[in-house]
């Protein structure tokens, strides 16, 4: 490969990766959002076992197909805070 190809695929994986990051970063913001402990501590856990699951993917296409799904989570999760913050519940005991 040519040094050309070489920066280009170095700045493609940087572009994709800090998008990852944002992704999760918003995933987590989000995640927090959520006035039921239980729903919130398991948002958490989810997002980043999901996260460490495919930390070490390379594939450009499955990394574009994560991201998609990603968003398409982050949407969901707005809806289900919302929702979930206008129907709240009382705090627990372990949240005092």
């Amino acid at each position: 490969m040519t040094p050309c190809i070489i920066i280009c695929i170095n700045l493609l994986n940087m572009a994709a990766r800090s998008e990852v990051l944002r992704l999760y970063r918003s995933l987590l913001r989000e995640s927090i959002n959520f006035n039921n402990y239980n729903y919130r501590l398991y948002a958490i856990r989810k997002v980043r076992d999901c996260f460490r699951e495919h930390k070490n993917e390379t594939d450009p296409e499955r990394i574009k197909s994560f991201i998609t799904k990603g968003q398409q989570n982050l949407e969901s999760l707005k809806r289900q805070t919302l929702l979930n913050n206008i129907y709240g519940t009382s705090k627990l005991v372990i949240e005092s």
